[in-house]
């Protein structure tokens, strides 16, 4: 119960009168009560007490025709006294009862006896007033609200003597202020509701998000028992979400003509809501609708138009189990809901168009499919940016190249817009024509550079362009300012692949790329990707790659039957780039898998052409050799194969005009043993000779070195030019 903030005191009943009095003692007792009552008005204004003579003659009237009663609290002997109306207010028979404060203190509300207990022992500790609002219960079992107030008066020695007041009945007030707290609880529980339903909106980003939000908002005070929200599109009204009704009882309404006879036509062309408080009001005012209606069991309804820009663009409707004739207040609540819900479908609506036409132009951009190169195997993806038209300027390509080898192309065009993906779509096919003419990697980007900078566009773009010839597994990489490729071994384990690196495509038209040579082993993997993928503002490029690596590596995600694990590897890349908050540009991924030729070929093999003016060729040669060994587990043959080779080639190149073909592979043995061998070939039909040279000689001593180290060698006629070759044998390990 709302109680004032000044205290409460006990009511006490005068004593009950005996029914046959003179009309002497009537006229005394009359006398007595307005002196009484004129004592407790003038103790209330903390007048002095007035005398015998001094009691207004109006005093006991006016209390009379106000229905308040008026009492007397000797505080001493614990007895409380009150006039006849006062007892009338508590609903007390004065014959029966018990005038001490304890017994008064039993008829009130248990929540309300404490409070008033209190207020009064602090009104008598400080000679001060008291007042308050508490409940009665009647004998009856009745409750009513009773209202006092009262003052402490202290006796010649300053102590406290009495309490004197007035008292009232105070239900109809109580139910007034209780009413007025109810609604202001409602009123607040309103504006909490509006500023949630607006914050709520304002995040929901698709149409989706907003017919989710709207179907799920708590209205306050008693909930509507039905939500649908549709969209106006070409005279249709299109359901977005529902939710109170089943799915076959509006399915009917779903994309059909809006029928003009119809409430929610009304709303939309008049743009005001319309309001149903019964079944008798819809049948009266909408009866060619009405029968369709009336089986959904609804009974009052409220239709508000969704109106953006001075423009209907759908309708709400909120309906109810029961009759109710909405307030103002409702109304209100309800249309300014439609407002919002309104505003939030327009952005979102725009919001899945632009969505819709960058995705479209991506997927123009972007190959429509991946073409299959008998060797190798290929798996894409691309990650819109998070932010924006969620469309860039990132790409990716696999492009066929004649004599069976194939082009690997990941690239970055600054930028994350549509301008962006303009420039980027020329550029790759302009990329995808100079590589398919059969131009070495090395020209392919530098006439790409020049391009982009004649477009005058204002954008660089970054590159990886990667030639494979399939047939031995040989990669020929040349950078431009993008990210160094990522080479997952058959083991699981996972190295960053250096590129000699070049400035970005459209910097510099004359910038001359150089060229970097690799190898593979069937089943391993080459990852290309785009900077999103590894960097970001609150993520360093080291941590970034760190990351990609711990992704491709490791053992490959189970996949389900007929699901190419490679696959399964791209979408465990993308997911947890698409799952990473730190993520802020578009990603382009492309993994190339080489499985060798079609054909087969021994499980490990090397195979590089060495020209006759590039003797340069010949150390990186050594290098791959060593890798290659050391990869192929037999790295202890690194240092003698590394020798030998650079003989035997040395001696080709030197004494001939042609170009020298090399090729080495790993054989296994049942046994466990390893044999590597070498083979050098050339056009030259002439053959070697083995010499002693003198102690003086620059030459000549390198036959003598293959005979010395190699477990075996030998010369070998090919038609047309030789084959020179050496084996070294490993022990079982």
């Amino acid at each position: 119960m709302a109680t004032e903030p000044e205290p409460q005191g006990p009511v006490r009943r005068p004593p009950l009168r005996p029914p046959e009095q003179s009309v002497r003692e009537r006229e005394r007792g009359a006398r007595e009560r307005a002196l009484r009552g004129a004592y407790v008005a003038a103790a209330a204004r903390g007048m002095p007490p007035p005398t015998s003579d001094s009691a207004p003659e109006w005093l006991e009237p006016a209390m009379a025709a106000n229905g308040i009663g008026s009492f007397d609290w000797d505080i001493r002997r614990d007895v409380l006294e009150g006039d006849l109306r006062a007892c009338s207010i508590l609903g007390l028979d004065p014959d029966r009862f018990d005038r001490s404060s304890d017994a008064f203190l039993a008829l009130l509300h248990p929540e309300d006896a404490p409070v008033v207990r209190r207020r009064v022992e602090r009104a008598v500790a400080e000679l001060g007033q008291c007042g308050a609002y508490y409940r009665i219960v009647a004998p009856g079992g009745q409750m009513r609200a009773v209202r006092f107030r009262g003052r402490v008066l202290a006796d010649v020695e300053g102590r406290p003597s009495r309490m004197v007041g007035f008292i009232w009945d105070a239900t109809a007030e109580l139910h007034k202020r209780t009413r007025a707290d109810r609604m202001a609880v409602l009123r607040e529980e309103r504006t909490r509701f509006i500023k949630e339903a607006a914050r709520a909106l304002s995040e929901a980003v698709t149409v989706r998000d907003v017919a989710r939000v709207f179907t799920e908002l708590p209205l306050p005070g008693r909930p509507p028992d039905g939500l649908v929200l549709a969209s106006l599109e070409n005279g249709r009204l299109q359901i977005l979400g529902a939710t109170g009704y089943r799915r076959e009882a509006i399915q009917p309404y779903d994309r059909a003509p809006l029928d003009a006879r119809h409430p929610a036509a009304d709303a939309i062309r008049t743009r005001v809501p319309v309001f149903l408080a019964s079944r008798d009001e819809y049948r009266e005012r909408y009866p060619d609708a009405w029968p369709r209606v009336s089986p959904l069991g609804r009974r009052s309804w409220a239709f508000l138009p969704l109106i953006a820009g001075s423009r209907p663009i759908g309708v709400c409707l909120v309906s109810f189990d029961d009759d109710r004739q909405l307030d103002s207040d409702d109304r209100i609540l309800l249309s300014t809901l439609g407002g919002l819900v309104g505003q939030s479908l327009a952005r979102a609506r725009l919001h899945d168009a632009e969505h819709e036409l960058a995705s479209g132009l991506q997927r123009v951009m972007l190959p429509r499919r991946v073409p299959p190169v008998p060797g190798t195997t290929t798996a894409v993806r691309y990650l819109p940016a998070g932010t924006g038209l969620l469309i860039g300027g990132d790409w990716y390509d696999v492009v066929p190249l004649p004599g069976g080898h194939v082009g690997l192309v990941i690239g970055d065009v600054q930028g994350h817009d549509v301008h962006a993906a303009g420039v980027m779509g020329q550029l790759r096919i302009a990329l995808r024509a100079y590589a398919a003419e059969g131009h070495p990697p090395a020209a392919v980007m530098a006439r790409a550079s020049r391009f982009l900078a004649d477009l005058d566009t204002g954008h660089f773009a970054t590159c990886t362009y990667a030639e494979v010839n399939v047939e031995y597994g040989v990669v020929y990489a040349v950078r431009a300012g993008h990210l160094d490729p990522v080479v997952r071994r058959v083991d699981g384990s996972t190295v960053v692949q250096p590129v000699v690196g070049g400035l970005p495509l459209g910097i510099s038209p004359e910038e001359e790329y150089k060229v970097t040579r690799f190898t593979l082993d069937p089943g391993e993997v080459v990852v290309l990707t785009t900077d999103g993928l590894v960097e970001a503002r609150t993520l360093d490029l080291d941590e970034g790659m760190d990351r990609l690596r711990q992704a491709v590596g490791g053992p490959l995600p189970e996949t389900a039957k007929g699901v190419e694990p490679l696959e399964a590897l791209a979408d465990r890349i993308a997911a947890e780039a698409a799952e990473s908050a730190e993520r802020e540009d578009d990603i382009a991924l492309l993994l190339m898998r080489w499985d060798g030729p079609a054909g087969g070929l021994p499980q490990q093999q090397l195979r590089r052409r060495i020209g006759q003016a590039d003797l340069a060729r010949i150390a990186e040669l050594r290098g791959e050799l060593r890798d290659a060994v050391s990869r192929w587990g037999v790295g202890d043959l690194a240092d003698t194969a590394e020798l030998l080779a650079s003989e035997l080639v040395t001696n080709a190149l030197v004494h001939t005009d042609r170009d020298a073909m090399v090729t080495a592979r790993l054989y296994r043995d049942g046994d466990g043993s390893a044999r590597f061998r070498l083979e050098v070939e050339d056009d030259s039909d002439q053959w070697p000779t083995r010499r002693t040279p003198g102690e003086q000689a620059a030459s000549g001593r390198g036959l003598m070195l293959v005979e010395a180290l190699a477990d075996s060698w030998g010369v070998e006629p090919r038609g047309s030019g030789k084959r020179m070759w050496f084996e070294l044998t490993a022990a079982p390990g």
